[in-house]
């Protein structure tokens, strides 16, 4: 069973930041300022339910997120290009030293994008819909 001390900074860097980026993708996708504090709430809420009851240890400490990897002067085209980056580079690194875990590590982001994306009352946008796309598609790619 893989752990945390199986990956390097900078792969446990990229496992961490595809996932937050990919919440903040689909927040950005669908800008409206009023949403984006249910949306954080809704990243944190699936981030937590992750912690508390994934049955893989390690997708428990990748949804231990202590920041989100990007700062308040990424613009929406860096978010994206990072959070496909991240996406691949961590999807890698999993197949590479953690194979049996890809699968849950795909759901854990597909669930936190999701959540974002429902966060505004159950209903998911074109815009989401597209972001989510971007985001399988990179997780498909590695």
């Amino acid at each position: 069973m893989a752990t945390k001390a199986d990956f390097d900074e900078q792969e446990w860097e990229a496992i961490q930041k595809g996932v937050t980026g990919a919440g903040m993708l689909v927040s950005l996708s669908d800008r409206d300022f009023t949403d984006s504090f249910g949306e954080a709430k809704a990243m944190a809420q699936s981030l937590g339910e992750q912690r508390g009851g994934s049955g893989s240890a390690l997708m428990r400490d990748v949804a231990t997120v202590r920041h989100s990897g990007f700062g308040f002067r990424t613009s929406p085209q860096e978010l994206e290009t990072e959070t496909v980056d991240a996406l691949r580079a961590g999807t890698a690194a999993l197949q590479a030293k953690a194979p049996d875990e890809v699968g849950a590590y795909r759901e854990l982001v597909l669930g936190v994008a999701q959540a974002v994306a429902e966060a505004k009352g159950g209903g998911t946008s074109d815009e989401e819909r597209a972001a989510i796309e971007k985001i399988t598609a990179a997780l498909d790619a590695a």
